[in-house]
């Protein structure tokens, strides 16, 4: 995503009239809405708005915007991996609970796709790190990904072995009193139908989607097949530029829609491109965001 220059951002909104750098006069000026009421809040993924705060930055800053919750992506400054001790994984409890931010969690680059039995097992067990920091920070859960479907090995025995394999972090998440979200990710793991076969072969309680905004997601502009299908699972869900909307590009309003429909009381993450120029730019595209969200989800 390119940071649009603040004019530009704007204009290309479906609000250019109501003000995005003020989200709460947003809420006096947007209609009333159309069945059930949004119930979900926003949060940022750090990939990448965020990648280059450490955490007393990222909170501040999602203070100053208002922003309700954080996914903390792996390898960013915010240095919150499972390396991290004992000691220092209390302070960013307390860090996030002294904010009055909410941890939703780690975003890890765990993948269970490869057909090389050692690399699955490895990263089965760095899954398991990332959900003992997540309990221990105080998130609610970890991101995981498919990435591939590997040329050679037949399609369905390659989301067969991705599913066994969430079934394992699954247990342990279950043991951490915390959640696995399987992120709607990668050459032909992204679409939608593959992402079912995954989670029915996987069939573990504390094992989740976290949807992620993929073109894939489109049948005739409208996501409501996809998210028909991979609805039963829903836990988590990443966003990106939401002016799409406006330009007939992924049809944020619906998803925002068919959220609020199914009682969705989680969050939506903000995960954009680019990072921005400075922090203070960063939190002032915070602000229209959050305001275009608005817009968009109520």
């Amino acid at each position: 995503m390119l940071f649009l220059p603040r004019r530009r951002f704007l204009q290309t909104g479906a609000v250019a009239a109501a003000g995005l750098a003020l989200p709460e006069s947003l809420a006096a000026q947007s209609p009333t809405p159309v069945g059930k009421p949004r119930k979900f809040q926003l949060g940022i993924v750090t990939y990448n708005v965020a990648k280059d705060w450490d955490l007393p930055t990222i909170l501040k800053n999602c203070q100053a915007a208002k922003i309700a919750a954080v996914e903390l992506r792996t390898t960013h400054k915010h240095g919150v991996e499972p390396s991290l001790p004992a000691e220092a994984r209390k302070d960013v409890r307390k860090q996030f609970a002294d904010s009055g931010v909410m941890c939703w969690g780690c975003g890890s680059v765990c993948e269970f796709h490869s057909p090389d039995p050692a690399v699955v097992r490895k990263n089965i067990e760095i899954c398991k790190q990332f959900v003992q920091l997540s309990s221990e920070i105080g998130g609610r859960g970890v991101k995981v990904r498919p990435n591939d479907l590997p040329k050679g090995v037949p399609e369905d025995k390659t989301l067969e072995q991705i599913g066994t394999a969430l079934i394992e972090c699954g247990k342990a998440a279950a043991d951490a009193g915390v959640e696995i979200w399987v992120e709607v990710h990668g050459r032909g793991t992204a679409l939608p139908g593959n992402i079912k076969k995954i989670m029915d072969y996987c069939g573990h309680e504390k094992v989740g989607l976290t949807w992620n905004s993929n073109g894939s997601d489109l049948v005739k502009g409208s996501v409501a097949e996809a998210f028909a299908l991979l609805k039963p699972w829903i836990r988590s869900c990443h966003i990106n530029e939401l002016y799409n909307d406006s330009l007939g590009l992924y049809p944020y309003r619906e998803l925002f829609r068919l959220l609020r429909e199914m009682d969705y009381d989680r969050v939506t993450l903000c995960e954009v491109g680019k990072t921005p120029p400075t922090p203070e730019y960063g939190v002032e595209f915070l602000k229209f965001y959050k305001g275009l969200w608005h817009e968009l989800s109520t």
